[in-house]
């Protein structure tokens, strides 16, 4: 009887030992899990900075070793990546470059023309004139970046005629394209309706991650954006220049402005 008492404490301790581990192993499991989110959080509160900046000419973003453009490239960076600006240094031949941080690791040199920041005075003239020259979907992504970061500029009202106005020009273009490569035979044959066809087409995809929405005329089969921009213009800049033009946008797609 004794030997069994022994035999059974000694499986009961096994059995809590066992527990114990799985217990520890599912917490070391979570700690792993929670812990790049918490890294993450970091990252983006890091950017908030007052030296926070974004890239706005791809063409131009290119992280070099040294500040000079004879220097090793390291990465080349995309359009809206955000960087944090560390140090400044002007080259011999007239051009200016930043010591920027893209991560706690990844640091290097960028020419200053190739990102923009609301903390920089005449930033925002920059990146409107950029605008202004860019083309179709170029314009719409760097006034996206504008009205992303420079919030209290007083050009907003400017950039966001300039974003709907891209973005109609846009619908157009989509429409076109939409109606020559969506084959109607293919579309009745399958059952689906039309107009889904065209709301699921590809071309769409760039823009609705952009934040552009379409509105779609079944009867036309045409593409409008749906105005979001000009309403904004009318909602926080009723008395700026743009307020007018804006409305008759608006009236125009006859989707009314919010009062």
């Amino acid at each position: 009887m004794r030997f069994i008492a022994c035999l059974t404490r000694l499986q009961f301790n096994v059995l809590t030992l066992r527990l114990c581990f799985t217990g520890l192993c599912v917490l070391l499991l979570a700690c792993a899990v929670v812990a790049p989110s918490n890294a993450q959080a970091l990252k983006r509160r890091a950017l908030t900075g007052r030296n926070v900046a974004v890239v706005v000419d791809e063409r131009l973003a290119v992280l070099r070793s040294e500040p000079t453009l004879s220097a090793p490239l390291t990465q080349r960076l995309r359009r809206g990546r955000m960087v944090t600006i560390i140090g400044t240094r002007r080259t011999a031949d007239s051009v200016t470059f930043h010591r920027v941080a893209l991560t706690r690791r990844t640091r290097g040199w960028l020419q200053a023309e190739s990102i923009a920041s609301p903390f920089r005075a005449g930033d925002d003239v920059r990146l409107l004139n950029l605008i202004r020259a860019s083309e179709e979907f170029d314009r719409i992504a760097r006034a996206s970046i504008f009205l992303d970061a420079f919030t209290n500029s007083p050009l907003r009202p400017a950039v966001l005629m300039l974003y709907g106005e891209a973005a109609e020009a846009s619908a157009e273009k989509l429409s076109r394209e939409a109606q020559r490569r969506l084959d109607d035979g293919e579309m009745r044959a399958n059952g689906a309706p039309a107009h889904s066809y065209f709301l699921n087409y590809a071309g769409l995809d760039r823009f609705n991650r952009a934040g552009i929405k379409f509105t779609f005329d079944r009867a036309t089969k045409r593409f409008h954006y749906d105005g979001a921009s000009w309403r904004e213009i009318i909602r926080r800049h009723p008395r700026s220049a743009e307020s007018a033009p804006a409305r008759q946008r608006l009236e125009s797609l006859s989707v009314g402005p919010i009062r």
